[in-house]
């Protein structure tokens, strides 16, 4: 339905998921943040999604954060509502993480707050060159919240995060690529082809190789060299019997281009 907040369109194995509140810039209200959870829920259970994009409704905003005008609307009650809403984000952002699939963020405009912490939280980015990049929690005297400050800080080091936090920089695109935040930056015209493109390679790729790759990465910070030598000994020994394990290294052997099925 289009009137949804969020809608999502499954083809070709290749979730399409869009937040779509582009009157209020696609910030996240709490039916919005629950509907995304549930989305994210329903896709990572899903064998036939193989690749998932998540972008924003319109051509100005990917997501701005938080609809503020919502958490100004009970200062008596302010604090569960935003429990409320952040759980539902989290559980979204969690989900995300956790799937096989890989999670592409098409920025096709501003990514403030919570949805600067969803672009981080993607596995990949490729942002349209017009798009922008802030925090903007502190200017409304907030902390982060939607996992940003544990995947920022993976991906651009603490001190650009606390730089981002404290100083409120308003990134051009170009800037979140310098600064790791983004993989790719491409013409506005060209964004939703290009994401495409990329999805549609991936949802035709090894999916369960994907989910150990997205599992390893997660683990690698808190882990020492050798466990997570063992956690990669025990993850590349379990694929190898899956039947994209066996396809690839048959393909490899047989000098052909390997099909895979995604199990």
């Amino acid at each position: 339905m289009t009137g949804e907040p969020v809608l999502v369109d499954v083809r070709d194995s290749v979730a399409w998921i869009t937040i779509n509140r582009p009157q209020a810039f696609n910030a996240l209200d709490l039916p919005c943040a629950r509907l995304l959870a549930e989305v994210a829920n329903r896709c990572g259970s899903d064998p036939a999604v193989r690749a998932v994009v998540l972008t924003g409704a319109g051509e100005k905003a990917f997501c701005a954060g938080g609809d503020v005008a919502a958490f100004a609307s009970d200062p008596a009650t302010v604090d569960v509502f935003l429990k409320d809403i952040t759980g539902h984000l989290n559980l979204a952002v969690s989900r995300f993480a956790a799937m096989n699939a890989p999670v592409i963020a098409a920025v096709n405009g501003i990514a403030a707050g919570a949805g600067l912490s969803l672009v981080a939280g993607c596995d990949l980015a490729i942002t349209a060159e017009t798009a922008r990049f802030t925090s903007a929690y502190t200017q409304i005297g907030l902390s982060p919240d939607g996992g940003s400050t544990y995947f920022l800080s993976r991906l651009i080091g603490p001190r650009r995060a606390m730089d981002l936090y404290l100083n409120n920089p308003l990134l051009s695109a170009e800037q979140a690529l310098e600064w790791g935040i983004v993989n790719r930056v491409v013409p506005a015209a060209d964004l939703m082809a290009e994401v495409e493109t990329l999805a549609l390679r991936l949802a035709a790729g090894p999916t369960l190789a994907y989910g150990g790759v997205k599992a390893l990465l997660a683990a690698a910070t808190n882990d020492t060299l050798e466990s997570q030598m063992a956690r990669e000994s025990r993850q590349i020994s379990t694929l190898s019997r899956t039947q994209d394990g066996l396809e690839g290294v048959a393909a490899f052997a047989a000098k052909r281009k390997p099909v895979f099925s995604g199990h």
